[in-house]
């Protein structure tokens, strides 16, 4: 299982996700960094856990803000071996594209909760060099383009992401999971939310996913590191 670090930006800062409520969020309190610097917190999450991928939320942006340029290239400047995968709430395909080219070494992440229709959607399909989030809350998907409903039209990489999961600390979504899977084909899914040990990590390999977005459970010091 290929662990992948999260960090959430909000205003520059490094905040701590609760269930997916981004009103809640608060500058990150961790057990494994001090502080809510992006650089300080990335290169911690990454030597623990062994990573050479960051997830990057860019909460500003995926409310309906400005991305967070200066952090963004802090980030890309500081961690010159490591690959973004960075979701800013991109409504358009050339929009993650062009400044996922503009900070290079990073791919954009489409979440289904922003992208716009389903042209953008078609846009993806079977590529190698973005990913599509598909977003659900409360079981219910944040989807306003259709993607859950195409699999046909999805990437080769595809994140489930289970957003009243996230920061909750109650166990990782395998049932949506499982029925992502069984659509999926030969994709490569990889799980966010819930994780709380390795034995949960262990579960959700057992129902398809090859990697998992983590964050709290690295700050809570909840599984081990790698080093």
């Amino acid at each position: 299982m290929k662990l992948i670090p999260v960090i959430d930006l909000a205003g520059g800062v490094v905040v701590r996700a609760v269930r997916g409520e981004r009103e809640r969020y608060r500058p990150i309190e961790s057990r494994l960094v001090a502080g809510c610097d992006p650089v300080t917190v990335a290169r911690h999450l990454l030597e623990y856990a062994g990573a050479d991928i960051l997830y990057v939320a860019d909460l500003d942006a995926i409310r309906g803000g400005s991305v967070q340029q200066a952090a963004l290239a802090r980030l890309r400047a500081a961690l010159p071996g490591c690959t973004l995968w960075l979701d800013a709430g991109f409504a358009r395909v050339a929009d993650g594209e062009r400044l996922c080219a503009a900070l290079g070494r990073a791919l954009p992440v489409f979440g289904s909760e922003s992208l716009a229709t389903g042209d953008q959607l078609m846009q993806l399909r079977d590529r190698d060099d973005a990913l599509l989030s598909l977003d659900q809350r409360a079981g219910a998907p944040l989807d306003p383009a259709g993607c859950f409903a195409r699999p046909e039209l999805w990437p080769r990489r595809v994140i489930v992401m289970t957003l009243d999961r996230v920061g909750s600390g109650c166990g990782p979504d395998l049932e949506t999971l499982a029925r992502v899977r069984a659509l999926a084909g030969s994709r490569s899914l990889i799980g966010a939310g819930g994780v709380r040990s390795e034995a949960d990590l262990h579960a959700a390999a057992t129902a398809g996913a090859e990697g998992w977005l983590v964050a709290s459970a690295l700050h809570d010091l909840a599984l081990p590191s790698a080093r």
